[in-house]
C-alpha cells in the first residue's frame, strides 16, 4: 500500500475517507494491471496538480483522477462507466455535495473520449493528465505501449494490432490532443511510429 499516495488521498478527501482510500489503491495495484497501476495514478494526479491553475474545480478534478481508471477490466469495454458508477456509490458517505460527486462522475465518463466541450476547463486538464503518457520521450512511451500490450496479452497479435490502431488513429483524429497544454508534435510522433510498428 502507497503511504505517498495514502497522504494524498488524506489531503483531498478528509479522515472520514480512509477506508475508500485504501480501497481505491488497492484497485490500482491489482495484478493484471501493468500501466494502469499506482504509477499511472500519481502521474496523472501530478499532471492534474501542473495544470490546476487552469481548472475551476481543482480538487473535483484530483478526486475524478482517483476513480477515472478505479475500475479497470481489458476484457470489457465499460471500464469508464463502471468506474463513475463506483464514484456515485462510493463518495455521497464521505461528505461531498451531491453536485460535488456528479462533476466527479462526469469528469470519469469524460476519459472513454477525451474529448471536452469547449469550455470545459476541468474536463480538459483531466484528459491532458491522462493522456500526457503520449507526449513522453520515445523509450518511456515505449515501456508505456508494451505495457498495454501486457494487458491485452490474451488478445492474439492480429486482433490486438486491429484494435490498438483503431485506439490510435481515435486519437489522431481529434483536432487537438492536448486541451490546456501539452507537447502535442511529439505525442503525435509517438502515435505515429506506434502505428508504423504495429
Amino acid at each position: 500500500m502507497s503511504e505517498k499516495l495514502m497522504t494524498r488521498w488524506r489531503a483531498l478527501a478528509g479522515p472520514g475517507a480512509e477506508r475508500l482510500g485504501r480501497e481505491l489503491i488497492a484497485r490500482y495495484e491489482e495484478p493484471h494491471r501493468r500501466y494502469h497501476t499506482t504509477a499511472h495514478l500519481e502521474a496523472v494526479l501530478a499532471g492534474v496538480d501542473a495544470l490546476a491553475g487552469h481548472a475551476e474545480h481543482p480538487d473535483l478534478v484530483r478526486m475524478a483522477a482517483w476513480f477515472h481508471d478505479a475500475v479497470y477490466d481489458p476484457r470489457r469495454g465499460d471500464n469508464e462507466e463502471r468506474s463513475a458508477r463506483l464514484a456515485e456509490r462510493a463518495l455521497p458517505g464521505t461528505g461531498p455535495a451531491p453536485e460535488a460527486v456528479a462533476t466527479v462522475a462526469r469528469l470519469v465518463r469524460l476519459t472513454l473520449t477525451h474529448d471536452p466541450a469547449p469550455g470545459d476547463a476541468d474536463g480538459a486538464v483531466l484528459c491532458d493528465a491522462d493522456l500526457a503518457i503520449l507526449g513522453a520521450p520515445e523509450e518511456v512511451y515505449a515501456a508505456y505501449a508494451a505495457a498495454v500490450r501486457e494487458e491485452y496479452a490474451f488478445v492474439p497479435d492480429e486482433a490486438f494490432r486491429t484494435g490498438r490502431a483503431a485506439v490510435l488513429r481515435s486519437l489522431l483524429e481529434l483536432p487537438a490532443i492536448f486541451h490546456v497544454a501539452g507537447p502535442e508534435r511529439e505525442a503525435r510522433a509517438n502515435i505515429e511510429a506506434e502505428l508504423g510498428r504495429l
